[in-house]
Formats: C-alpha cells, sequence, structure tokens
C-alpha cells in the first residue's frame, strides 16, 4: 500500500488502526517523521511504525517499514482505515427535499435529513449530501462527493469528482460588483458561474463568488483551507494552496501549482505565476513571475522584503543617534 520496506517484521502481523508513537497499541500502526520524536519513537508499542528510509532504531517487539515520505505514507494508510470504518449508506432520508427533476440514484446517493436538492440538480454515483445543504437549479455535483452540513451550491454551478466541500462553505454566492449612479450603489447582475476540478477540497465557511458573466474556475487538485473568499472570474489553476484567511479580488489568476499562505491578500486583475509561493500576510498588487517566493506588501521577493525588514527593526536605533548627533552639533533639540 505505502510502496516501503519491511525492515523488521513478519508479514503475520494483524493491524486494525492508526494512533500516535506514544499511545499506539500492538494492533496499531504509526509513523515517525520528525527527529524531534525519536524518544517516542523508541518506546512506543506499536505494532507497526512507518519511518523513513534508513531508519533501524526503535523495539524489537514493533515492526519497521521505511518509506521516502513516512507522513505521506501514513496518510495513505490513515485513508484506508477510515474508508473501511464508513462505507457510504445509500438512501434519502425522509426529511429531505429532492425535486422530481432532479437526477439521482437513491440506491448510490446518500442525502441528508433537511437537505434540498433543487429543480435540474444532478448528483454523481457514490456522493453525499450533509444534512441541511442545498444544491441549487441545475447544479451538477461529481461523482463520489462529500458535500458536508450546511453547504450551499447555487445554481448551475459545476463540481468535479471526488470534491470535498467542507461545512458551511457557499460556491456560488454573487459576485461583489456595483457601479456608483445618482448617489447610489447599483448593484450588477452576476449571472456567470462557478466550475470546481476534480479532487478539490474547499474548507469550512469558505466563499467561491460566481462570475459577472463567463465562470470562476477553481482547477483540478487545488486544496482551499477554511475562512477563504474568492472574487468573481477568479481562475485558480490545478494543485494550488491556498490558506486561511486569504482573500482572492475579482479576476485574478492563480497559475498552477502556486502557494499561498495565511491572511494574505491579491488584487483584483492581477496574475501569480506557476509555482509561486506566497508567505504569510503577502499583498499582492501587482502581477508576480512564478517560481519565485515572495513577501511583504506589496509582495517583494523574501530575500528584499527580509532586507527591508531588518533595516525597519533598526530604524529606532538610528533616529537616536541622528538625535544624538545634532545635540552634539548643536542642531537638534536637547
Amino acid at each position: 500500500m505505502v510502496d516501503g520496506d519491511i525492515v523488521r517484521g513478519g508479514l503475520d502481523l494483524s493491524l486494525s488502526g492508526v494512533a500516535a508513537l506514544d499511545v499506539a497499541g500492538p494492533g496499531e500502526t504509526s509513523f515517525f517523521g520528525n527527529d524531534k520524536y525519536r524518544g517516542q519513537f523508541l518506546e512506543t508499542r506499536a505494532g507497526a511504525v512507518i519511518a523513513a528510509s534508513g531508519e533501524t532504531g526503535g523495539r524489537e517487539t514493533t515492526a519497521l517499514i521505511t518509506v521516502a515520505n513516512p507522513s505521506l505514507a501514513f496518510a495513505t494508510v490513515v485513508r484506508h482505515f477510515a474508508a473501511a470504518a464508513k462505507q457510504l449508506e445509500a438512501g434519502i432520508h425522509p426529511k429531505a427535499v429532492v425535486e422530481p427533476s432532479a437526477t439521482l440514484d437513491p440506491s448510490k446517493v446518500r442525502i441528508h435529513a433537511g437537505a434540498v436538492i433543487m429543480a435540474g440538480a444532478k448528483i454523481g454515483d457514490g456522493s453525499e449530501i450533509g444534512p441541511n445543504s442545498v444544491i441549487g437549479e441545475d447544479a451538477v455535483v461529481g461523482r463520489e462527493c462529500r458535500i458536508m452540513a450546511n453547504v450551499t451550491v447555487r445554481e448551475r454551478c459545476v463540481i468535479g469528482d471526488r470534491v470535498f466541500l467542507q461545512p458551511g462553505c457557499v460556491i456560488g454566492s454573487d459576485g461583489y460588483g456595483y457601479e456608483f449612479s445618482n448617489g447610489r450603489h447599483v448593484k450588477i447582475d452576476q449571472v456567470g458561474t462557478v466550475e470546481i476540478g476534480d479532487d478539490v477540497e474547499i474548507g469550512a465557511n469558505s466563499t467561491v463568488d460566481r462570475a459577472r458573466f463567463g465562470k470562476t474556475v477553481i482547477g483540478e487538485g487545488t486544496k482551499i483551507d477554511n475562512l477563504v473568499q474568492i472574487g468573481h472570474n477568479v481562475i485558480i489553476g490545478r494543485h494550488c494552496l491556498v490558506v486561511a484567511q486569504t482573500g482572492i479580488a475579482g479576476s485574478a489568476r492563480l497559475e498552477d501549482y502556486v502557494t499561498v499562505a495565511a491572511q494574505s491578500g491579491i488584487g483584483g486583475h492581477v496574475t501569480v505565476g506557476a509555482k509561486a509561493i506566497l508567505t504569510a500576510r503577502t499583498g499582492v498588487t501587482a502581477t508576480l513571475p512564478g517560481d519565485a517566493t515572495y513577501g511583504g506588501k506589496p509582495a517583494l521577493p523574501l530575500r528584499e522584503e527580509m532586507k527591508q525588514q531588518a533595516q525597519l527593526r533598526r530604524l529606532a536605533k538610528l533616529v537616536q543617534r541622528v538625535k544624538a548627533l545634532e545635540h552634539k552639533l548643536g542642531t537638534g533639540e536637547p
């Protein structure tokens, strides 16, 4: 399952779950991926431990499996046990509302109490719609999706396969668009949609606005954290990471494999190039080339930003020195 090497232990060992090194028992699997936990690794009572290639330590009674990336391998094992513990229990709860024109197979999906599936909506096989969630008119939810409680997918939005929407997220809310006329802010109709690719995850209470026209797009494999705001007509590429409390303004574009750390802000109509990394609280006001790391506001290459921060930390002492020199020369305040 993890493409590892058995350094110690036999194939007859039976394992039934996963646990941390310090609490795992003889029937459980754990992993050792950080040397600061070596003490726990040496004392663990786990039946088996997944560790980095080259590792040979640990108790003789604990089987040892070595891999290139212990954390990733352990995630595979966790996924295996989680899937075995929770199989989809198909069916439509009596307190769910499913419009007759919606397309779904009751024997292959699960619709929880309070969920509403509106006219023309399509739900793919193996998908689960959580309590009090709403799938809007003509919206499409792909195969094997997990839509948790209190999620809204508005009309005509398209969700790919194996998408995971955490509780409270909203897909397809109106974009924030107004024009000022005759002393009033006049709402601009938002008539576009949202298209979310396969294997995307979107965190709790995050929002993805529908396009003013056309599509807001979240690319395949992208992972969005909790409390993230994606504006209208934003295009996010494949396999991006967008971390908590980040805001991305309308018509911005993130190319593939971009990482955006927490509380960053990306202005409208700018592009962040492929494989760029934005450190926490970065403010993007202009297009940034890819394959580089940025920080600060406005965003600068990280080394340049760090130099500026170092200079700012010296500013108070520099002011004191200038005042002392002025006083010595008799040109400043005493």
